[in-house]
């Protein structure tokens, strides 16, 4: 266990390094001016641009601009604008020149909003989505199990961000029937936070609810066929007991790598939900960083990303050798 655990753990440290070579040679090294992007076109003096060339290290070699950017994410780094020196603490990311402030401070104030809205998704996708794939797993061929495959069907086949903002439009702003989409820090006030996110839960929740049955009783439909199950039920075990213990067991290993890498998707941002119900979040975050072309805003966002995906994928691995034993011998 122990050596899977630390075989997982380089490789997922060796796609972080690539992720991180990449990105910056994504901005630093293509034929562009990182500079003059950062500084735009309207605003943007010779004093600026000198300004943003000397602390975004631009006249150095490529090598030492790399070594520079990677040592600031483990020790920090200092950033000098207008003749102000700030500090960028540990992780720093960048500085942003558009928004005068270290790319961390700005992530930092985002990422809550964004880890609020997934962590009520997660429940509802893992309540609601495995439990109806679930019966209608035990229930192949009825017609319990054809409607309730069929009604998740019709709703996945519209656009996501239609019915978001259809219930945005109607359940939210003309009839009231849902509280409006808002963010309050749980610290402040639990009630306003649980009641700003109820509405963005409710839509990205029970939307993504239809993928999780399909995927579940796909799942359960292969499980209950094995002949583990089969001699579970000679043995005269419960139909509970042969379905949720045995048969789930073994039925939800697919769908906790889809859950892994959709958490992490979601995690680094779910672009549409924030923007529709007006949350602050990594989503957000990411279309102003493009309209307003803030690479070091990008990259932070794109290195935090890849970071998440990678932490997920190592979490479904180690739970793969949880849930089964043989994943340990692989």
């Amino acid at each position: 266990m122990l050596y899977f655990v630390a075989r997982r753990l380089v490789s997922a440290l060796s796609v972080v390094l690539v992720t991180l070579i990449v990105t910056f040679a994504l901005f630093f090294v293509a034929p562009t001016d990182p500079a003059g992007a950062i500084c735009g076109d309207r605003n943007c003096t010779q004093e600026r641009y000198n300004d943003i060339k000397e602390n975004l290290h631009l006249d150095q070699p490529l090598v030492q601009q790399f070594a520079g950017y990677t040592a600031g994410i483990f020790a920090g780094r200092t950033f000098e604008t207008a003749g102000v020196k700030q500090k960028c603490s540990v992780p720093c990311l960048g500085f942003s020149f558009k928004n005068d402030r270290p790319v961390t401070q700005m992530l930092k104030e985002r990422l809550p909003v964004t880890v609020s809205l997934v962590a009520g998704y997660a429940v509802i996708v893992l309540t609601i989505g495995v439990f109806v794939g679930s019966m209608a797993a035990k229930r192949r061929g009825t017609l319990g199990d054809r409607a309730l495959m069929s009604s998740t069907l019709i709703l996945s086949s519209v656009p996501y961000y239609i019915v978001a903002l259809m219930i945005s439009l109607y359940l939210t702003i003309l009839y009231q029937i849902l509280p409006r989409g808002g963010y309050t820090p749980i610290t402040q006030n639990p009630v306003a936070w649980f009641t700003g996110l109820l509405t963005p839960w409710l839509v990205l929740g029970l939307y993504s609810c239809t993928q999780y049955a399909r995927y579940s009783r796909g799942s359960m439909v292969e499980a209950l066929s094995e002949d583990y199950i089969r001699t579970a039920r000679a043995k005269g075990l419960s139909d509970r007991v042969v379905t949720y213990k045995h048969g789930l067991r073994s039925g939800m290993i697919p769908v906790i790598t889809i859950f892994g890498l959709d958490i992490a998707g979601s995690l680094s941002g779910a672009i549409f939900t924030e923007r529709i119900f007006d949350l602050q979040g990594l989503g957000n975050l990411v279309l102003d960083s493009l309209s307003n072309y803030d690479l070091p805003v990008i990259m932070g966002t794109v290195l935090v990303s890849s970071v998440i995906l990678v932490a997920m994928n190592f979490l479904v691995d180690i739970a793969y050798s949880l849930i089964d034993p043989r994943v340990r011998l692989s």
